[in-house]
């Protein structure tokens, strides 16, 4: 992607549904003046359903493959944004809207260049039920500063994002979907982010550069509004390390410096190669969220995120490869052949606090969220990928956080695998100080921490850190703390001995009031929460 993007004018067109017979082949022996009844067994094409706009002058529609729409790099592509508003809507039976290359909403603008980011860019709307599916893993949806999308699903009609091979007709290998199909969702945001200095911010030109494929995103507004997703599936996105190296991936949905004015609910995300969802700061919130079988982290956060989470449900499991899958490692590229089985699921939360410091970055502190009913249900694995053990949390660089109403699993620790890791003595230190700390929230893990024995800093035992004098219970073993569903927090345990918070205390409109520690309680069965939550994981166990 260049600094601030192409000089094509693109501009939406209202579909025309109308039916052109000035073609029409019937028979018609009729040379005179009197008009004849036309034929009902006569074939009527159907109208092309498929969203059209117009590109430097001509219009681009989508074909018309009954039931589904295919989109060409005429259409949209790395090399082509789109800078006006657009609509995918739900297709008649089962249809899809597939994508051949990017869908890039809005015009990137690196400021150094001279252009401007604009204060109300394009919409990307997709209406409830649509779907809108990838064939190229370098096919993503990218949403520009200023740019928002809008994908209000329902929970009967949800928002798929996903691989087309989960399309028979487009699957041509026969062999079904799998992580890295394609790229992902990139919101790129206005908001605080400690990727760029204080200098930066104060002279317009904050353009940090988004991992993967480059864009950018930051800004001085932390209220700014990217958007909403709502009832919504994002499946088997993401790709490993790329010519970057280490680190330079994507994720199912990278949250790029976006605003509180954004906002994340009722989320399925499944299979990504990489991390569920990666925040590099800004303040967006998230509620309702599953995220199931992803390789890397489910939740990554990074660079001043201030935001703010509820229902957080994480279950970390394993696969077997469909087909051979390479990327970018330390020493060239790396295979994993087809039919390999592995484990999928490396941090429930990966937490950094920044990625610099210092008197020049003084403007965005590190990290320090509030995040509450959370469940990470981890394995006794490594990741098939990164090699990396299946934890609840890690801590580094300097993390602050408060944690409410958490439950961490792990049954079985045979392998050497541990709940919760600190990776770095500055964010040990904030343990100590308590501006990363639990509340109300239970450890059922047969291994607590690695490196256990060492206690923190200052010397505090980390057990003893965890029980926050009390409130919060550590438990040596996952007991009885799951229903017989095996996702919800059991509510006739025996073993979970104390209150949850009703955080009420926090005194903050976000957080919904609450009765029970853990994403979702086996005594809520009725809600439609409790019904994400379960076809989630039912179709995460069938996958």
């Amino acid at each position: 992607l260049t600094g601030c993007g192409g000089d094509i004018e693109v501009t939406p067109t209202v579909n025309d549904t109308s039916v052109n017979n000035s073609n029409n082949t019937t028979n018609n022996t009729n040379t005179g003046d009197t008009p004849t009844t036309p034929d009902p067994t006569d074939p009527v094409a159907p109208a092309n359903p498929c969203t059209a706009r117009t590109v430097s002058g001509t219009e681009v529609q989508g074909t018309f493959q009954a039931p589904h729409c295919v989109y060409g790099t005429d259409f949209a592509g790395k090399n082509l944004e789109i800078e006006s508003d657009i609509t995918f809507t739900d297709l008649e039976n089962d249809g899809a809207h597939v994508f051949k290359g990017a869908l890039q909403i809005g015009k990137n603008c690196n400021t150094a260049t001279g252009c401007t980011v604009p204060g109300n860019g394009p919409t990307l709307k997709v209406e409830a039920g649509a779907t809108l599916a990838f064939t190229s893993g370098e096919a993503i949806i990218r949403i520009a500063r200023g740019a928002k999308i809008d994908a209000i699903g329902t929970m009967e009609k949800p928002i798929s994002f996903t691989s087309a091979n989960t399309i028979e007709a487009f699957d041509l290998a026969n062999i079904g979907p799998q992580f890295a199909d394609w790229g992902g969702i990139i919101i790129n945001g206005k908001g605080l982010t400690n990727q760029c200095t204080n200098a930066e911010r104060a002279g317009n030109t904050c353009n940090a550069d988004s991992e993967g494929i480059v864009s950018h995103f930051g800004g001085t507004d932390n209220a700014d509004s990217s958007g909403h997703i709502k009832y919504a599936n994002i499946w088997y996105a993401g790709s490993g390390p790329r010519d970057g190296g280490a680190g330079d991936d994507l994720n199912s949905l990278t949250l790029n410096a976006v605003g509180s004015g954004s906002s994340f609910e009722f989320l399925h995300i499944h299979q990504g190669f990489d991390d569920g969802i990666e925040f590099f700061g800004g303040a967006s919130t998230i509620k309702n969220i599953v995220v199931t079988d992803t390789q890397d982290d489910a939740i990554d956060i990074d660079a001043g995120w201030m935001g703010k989470a509820q229902f957080l449900y994480v279950q970390h499991g394993t696969i077997k490869t469909k087909k051979d899958i390479t990327y970018q490692g330390d020493d060239g590229l790396v295979l994993i052949p087809a039919g390999t089985e592995g484990f999928m699921g490396n941090n429930g939360f990966e937490t950094d606090g920044e990625k610099n410091k210092g008197d020049d970055y003084s403007e965005v502190p590190a990290s320090n969220p509030m995040i509450a009913n959370v469940t990470v249900i981890t394995t006794d694995g490594k990741s098939i990928r990164d090699n990396s053990s299946s934890q609840a949390a890690k801590f580094d660089d300097a993390i602050k956080s408060q944690y409410y109403n958490a439950l961490f699993v792990k049954a079985e620790g045979a392998n050497g695998t541990d709940c919760i890791e600190f990776k770095d003595s500055d964010a040990a230190a904030n343990a100590e100080a308590d501006t990363l700390n639990f509340h109300n929230s239970v450890m059922a893990c047969v291994s607590n921490f690695k490196s256990g024995s060492d206690p923190l800093p200052n010397g505090e035992v980390k057990e003893e850190w965890f029980k926050n004098a009390g409130s919060s219970l550590v438990l040596d073993g996952a007991q009885d703390v799951l229903a017989a569903d095996g996702f919800s927090t059991n509510a006739a345990s025996t073993a979970i001995s104390i209150q949850a918070n009703d955080l009420s205390a926090l005194n903050d409109s976000f957080f919904t009031p609450v009765n029970y520690i853990g994403a979702v309680s086996s005594a809520d069965t009725s809600s439609d929460w409790y019904k994400w939550v379960q076809k989630a994981v039912t179709a995460a166990n069938n996958d």
